[in-house]
């Protein structure tokens, strides 16, 4: 998987990589650690199937280890991106000012940076050594699993003693000191600072401020977080990293490194171009030929990947040339890459699927059943926009039909990776494995056909593959791990019911409730992109809507929904960024080109709102 949001860019950050040895040395020693820790969390899963199914015995250990692996490689792999600036953040104001003020702000970024990871060291310290308890199987004391806070923490510390770019040497130590002094004031002062506020207005404020300021999202969230607890004892403080190490002890959450796992195995070893050649043979002939192929091979990739941003690379840089060579506008084609692969979260294993589900605690099994429809359904009206579109423009329609020994050949040649969603979620539903043993055998299967049957993978290909990996599953999970310290303030102060009383006095009928919601989320994807939407707004809106009668299923499905059509649209736009920047089109024209394919995928939310059958039906007749 690449990332579902907007990174910001390394080679034109105002916060650039130190020339110093020491610190290369460090990040590529943590890269290769984070490496083997993810790795190692997949191989125990596998095992663990292995040992059920082969040899009819299950071992008590390696759900636990797969977890204690997965969070100490997210809390080390933190402090890699924070080195490398490469966490989540909503980038609006930033490559709009003068370098005078980018070089301001990029000394904001690191003081704030500073403060947060103070914050982690000290109170995940604090926590650690109250933690008593011991891992039941691995009869490990469970201090040694919080420790991976504050030691990633201290280890970004280390990172950001770096210098600032164009500054001098010291201006690294120096933003530090800052931090460090900026940490006593906030927790000294917090009280006096923000007065009579409730703890609900501190958080949204700080946070919200944090994000537009463009402050990384992990690191907005743990300051408001720590802003909102100030006024209240200082032992509440402790529950910013009891939440944050708890939020990832999950198994459920493990399915995500090991979806993006098995995709970034996908691309590297040629399954990719496979699937890309099967949807070209299948529907290459029809008007809008290679709009279709695109269209298709995103429902193929979705039922592999999971990932939208990791889809829409991937068929930007196969399929976006090739549209342009047969006289299609490249905007166009950019804008149709980007709304096609918006379909990887919304057919099975959808990301965002398997993030609602671990936040709602309801089924996995059953969201992927409920959403195929849904999906499907998008697939559908994109192809009609495309039809529809080249029929005005004359695109596509003059390729000969393929013959049915090519498209044969085609078929057989992909195969192997069309089993992998029958896999995946035949297992789910029947119960043969779990939805995060699907994704451990996803990697394994995807590893198989690319080193064996397509023979695309190398040593060097692989490594960068699995760098890529970890990177991409440690910026999505530390947002997940910051955004529970945040919900948990929220539930503290009773949010989600005082929201529910505001709710239900302007409507009581379920339908204009969902309407409301599916306004208000379409608003929020427009600045802040799934994940981070999901993982806050999961603990307020679901109990509101439970409360009014409407099925957790299917509001996660409209839910992720409307967050996946976020990325469209400006100014966050992470999926038409992405498209733009592979296919060499400039963004603008690609805004302007996705326009009709956002107004069907809207018309097709409405029809999943109003008539909740289409994802319940599924669920009933075929679901876990």
């Amino acid at each position: 998987m690449v990332k579902e949001a907007l990174m910001t860019d390394p080679t034109t950050s105002a916060v650039a990589r130190p020339p110093a040895q020491g610190y290369r040395r460090l990040d590529r020693a943590l890269d290769w650690i984070c490496v083997l820790l993810m790795l190692g969390a997949t191989s125990v899963v596998v095992l663990q199937v292995f040992c059920r199914y082969v040899l009819n015995a299950s071992l008590p250990w390696p759900e636990e280890a797969a977890q204690f692996l997965f969070v100490w490689a997210v809390f080390l792999g933190m402090a890699l991106l924070t080195f490398r600036d490469r966490h989540i953040a909503i980038s609006l104001f930033v490559p709009k000012m003068g370098a005078v003020w980018q070089h301001h702000h990029a000394a904001f970024l690191r003081v704030m940076n500073v403060i947060a990871c103070v914050i982690l060291v000290i109170h995940g310290i604090d926590f650690m050594n109250r933690a008593l308890q011991v891992l039941p199987a691995l009869r490990i004391p469970l201090k040694y699993l919080f420790m991976a806070v504050p030691v990633g923490g201290a280890v970004a510390l280390i990172f950001m003693t770096a210098p600032l770019k164009g500054r001098a040497w010291w201006s690294g130590l120096a933003a530090l000191a800052a931090g460090i002094a900026g940490y006593f004031i906030l927790k000294a002062g917090g009280g006096a600072l923000f007065g009579e506020a409730s703890s609900t207005t501190i958080l949204m404020v700080v946070t919200l401020g944090l994000i537009f300021a463009e402050v990384p999202i992990v690191y907005a969230l743990v300051l408001g977080s720590f802003a909102g607890l100030t006024p209240l004892p200082p032992l509440m403080l402790v529950t910013i990293t009891q939440n944050m190490s708890g939020a990832l002890n999950s198994f459920t959450l493990l399915a995500i490194p090991f979806f993006i796992l098995a995709a970034a195995v996908m691309n590297a070893g040629g399954i990719t171009v496979r699937i890309v050649d099967l949807a070209y043979h299948l529907v290459g002939h029809f008007r809008g030929g290679l709009g279709q192929a695109n269209i298709v091979t995103n429902v193929m990739l979705a039922g592999v990947s999971g990932s939208s941003t990791a889809d829409a690379s991937a068929t930007a840089k196969l399929l976006v040339p090739q549209m342009e060579k047969h006289g299609y506008d490249r905007a166009f084609s950019c804008a149709l890459t980007a709304a096609a692969s918006t379909l990887a979260n919304m057919i099975p294993p959808g990301l965002g699927l398997i993030i609602y589900a671990a936040l709602a605690s309801v089924s996995v099994g059953a969201l992927f059943v409920g959403t195929i429809v849904p999906g499907l359904m998008v697939a559908l009206a994109l192809s009609l926009v495309v039809w529809l579109i080249s029929v005005r423009r004359g695109y596509g329609g003059h390729t000969d039909r393929s013959t049915g020994a090519v498209r044969w050949r085609a078929f057989w040649l992909a195969t192997p990776a069309l089993c992998l969603p029958v896999i995946i979620v035949g297992g789910v539903r029947f119960g043969i494995f779990t939805a995060t043993e699907a994704g451990a055998i996803a990697f394994v299967f995807a590893l198989f056909c690319g080193a064996l049957i397509y023979r695309g993978l190398t040593i060097d290909n692989l490594s960068e593959a699995f760098r890529e990996a970890v990177e991409d599953t440690v910026a999505v999970a530390v947002i997940i791990a910051a955004a529970s310290p945040f919900a948990w303030i929220l539930t503290f102060e009773q949010a989600p019911q005082k929201i529910a009383a505001w709710l239900g006095a302007l409507t009581g009928n379920a339908f204009y409730l969902l309407l409301l919601i599916n306004l208000f989320l379409i608003f929020v994807g427009l600045f802040i992109e799934m994940i981070a939407a999901l993982v806050i707004l999961v603990p307020i809106l679901v109990p509101v809507v439970v409360a009014a009668g409407v099925d957790p299923l299917q509001f996660g499905i409209v839910m992720v929904m409307n967050l996946v059509i976020g990325a469209l649209t400006p100014p966050l736009g992470v999926l038409v960024f992405t498209t733009a920047r592979v296919g060499g089109a400039p963004s603008t024209a690609v805004f302007r080109a996705i326009l009709p394919f956002i107004g069907m995928q809207l018309v097709v939310l409405v029809l999943v709102t109003m008539i909740p059958q289409i994802t319940l039906l599924p669920i009933r007749w075929f679901g876990p």
